[in-house]
């Protein structure tokens, strides 16, 4: 048997999947690893740490069914976006701890920029918007930061990557320094037309060319495996790799114009196939680079969340109101309602459609009478709430009705959310099978590759659905909820 293995680094643990020609999944695996705050609003990860827990779970998810390293057929990668690492590339130590997506240390770096006059400039080339999400404006702290980097990454000494780079360059035993066009485009300083790193945008953040990867289509060989590394045979081929939310849309199968998935993750990220059309949004929208059927670069519009799974982490790790997420579909069933209270999780500011970096996070509508599973509710709605902001503007960009959202990620698992999710949007929500549907893009990439799966139709056959949430809750209720959850945010943004 021959199978492909998906390494699926997100923001708070890594996961190994492996797949079989089915599409199913036959084993898997996980560790978390640390989550570093060095001071408010500032998030860090240790990149040893990635890849010690990339180590793990990928000989952990082999070694449970015995699957032979020879039996894996190519590697697929996703991983969590925006997050920056550079390297020494002699050495392969980083240099410094990564800067994750989450951080906003750079925000008053980007409220200069806009302040001369950039905003325009950079969304035209990169379709983002100028914040702190991205890797550009963290990969300039380093460098201004860092007492001798930036000498050395003008001499060519340093690598630039997010975390696909650097999981590439371990994996090739630092032979392969690439990336792939979904995750360059989240950097802010690639240019999506021309389908390049940006000059221009690169003289601006005074960013060294030096430094950069190689991009490739998603669907390519990136490099192969090098001796004694994860507890893989040497030569398989490294033949997938997309930013975690382009994977999932992938995996989803939406290759297709106007199909839109929502992944629910760490953050909520909700994606809409425009295929080969550039369309620059006016509303807060994010225009990036996704795949097409064959795994080559197109386009798509996204909604980026920045906290929603992880409120429900922040509800177990410091409030201690649940032992495990999987309890909240059941506090948030104890309860008809909310009973008035709204939580809005801006722990780092606001994304899409809001762009609010001062933004904070806020509690409203709380009485002697709120309780624990009021709380709980309230989380899990606001979850929904901020999806319906994204689909509302995406609604209102491409002036089309949308009938329907393909959902994945944690979260979905969760039955009350999806049905709130349902009521709250008033379109049917498609749950399928498989929820882990960022692995498995990052498979049918890697797939696709080396013939493994030869076409999109043989992809499809994999892909089949669990449940379909229908909407049934009434306009007049939905109106009043969302009002509501509108006048919380205000409230946020105003803190």
């Amino acid at each position: 048997m021959q199978y492909i293995l998906a390494i699926d680094q997100g923001t708070t643990g890594s996961r190994a999947y492996v797949f079989d020609k089915r599409g199913r999944i036959i084993s898997s695996a996980y560790r978390e690893f640390r989550q570093i705050y060095p001071q408010a609003g500032w998030v860090e990860h240790n990149p040893d740490e990635i890849w010690r827990s990339v180590e793990f779970v990928t000989k952990r998810a082999l070694s449970r069914k015995n699957i032979r390293p020879t039996d894996v057929a190519a590697i697929g990668i996703t991983n969590q976006r925006e997050t920056t690492i550079l390297w020494d590339r002699k050495t392969g130590r980083p240099v410094h701890n990564a800067i994750v997506w989450q951080c906003r240390r750079t925000a008053g770096m980007c409220d200069n920029l806009k302040a001369r006059g950039y905003g325009e400039l950079f969304q035209k080339k990169t379709g983002l918007v100028i914040d702190a999400y991205f890797s550009g404006t963290k990969i300039k702290w380093l460098l201004d930061n860092i007492k001798g980097l930036r000498r050395s990454a003008e001499r060519g000494r340093v690598c630039f990557g997010t975390v696909d780079s650097w999981l590439i360059w371990k994996l090739t035993g630092g032979k392969a320094h690439v990336t792939d066009y979904t995750n360059a485009s989240r950097t802010m300083i690639f240019n999506i037309k021309d389908k390049k790193w940006d000059n221009e945008l690169l003289k601006i953040l005074k960013i060294p060319q030096a430094i950069l990867p190689g991009v490739k289509a998603s669907s390519s060989i990136f490099g192969v495996t090098a001796k004694n590394r994860c507890g893989l045979a040497s030569g398989i081929p490294i033949a997938g790799d997309a930013g975690d939310q382009q994977a999932a849309l992938f995996g989803q199968g939406c290759f297709e114009v106007g199909e839109m998935k929502n992944t629910y993750g760490t953050g909520c990220f909700l994606l809409l196939n425009t295929g080969k059309k550039f369309t620059l949004s006016r509303k807060g929208l994010l225009t990036t680079l996704a795949c097409d059927k064959s795994g080559s670069p197109s386009y798509a519009l996204e909604g980026a969340v920045f906290i929603t799974g992880a409120a429900v982490q922040w509800l177990r790790d410091e409030l201690k109101l649940i032992r495990t997420a999987a309890e909240t579909e059941k506090w948030a069933s104890k309860v008809p309602d909310t009973a008035g209270v709204y939580f809005v999780p801006a722990f780092v500011g606001l994304g899409a459609p809001y762009w609010d970096p001062d933004a904070r996070g806020t509690i409203t509508g709380i009485t002697r009478g709120t309780g624990r599973p009021h709380i709980i509710r309230a989380t899990l709605e606001a979850i929904a709430y901020q999806v319906k902001d994204v689909v509302r503007v995406m609604q209102e960009e491409t002036k089309e009705r949308l009938d329907s959202l393909r959902v994945d990620g944690g979260a979905c698992r969760n039955s009350f959310l999806m049905q709130f999710q349902a009521d709250i949007l008033n379109i049917k929500i498609i749950r399928p099978y498989i929820t882990e549907t960022t692995a498995k893009g990052a498979a049918m990439l890697a797939g696709l590759a080396v013939g493994f799966w030869k076409t999109t139709a043989e992809l499809k056959k994999t892909l089949s659905i669990e449940k379909i949430f229908l909407p049934r809750m009434k306009s007049g209720r939905r109106q009043v909820l969302y009002s509501g959850w509108l006048k919380a945010v205000d409230k946020a943004r105003s803190v």
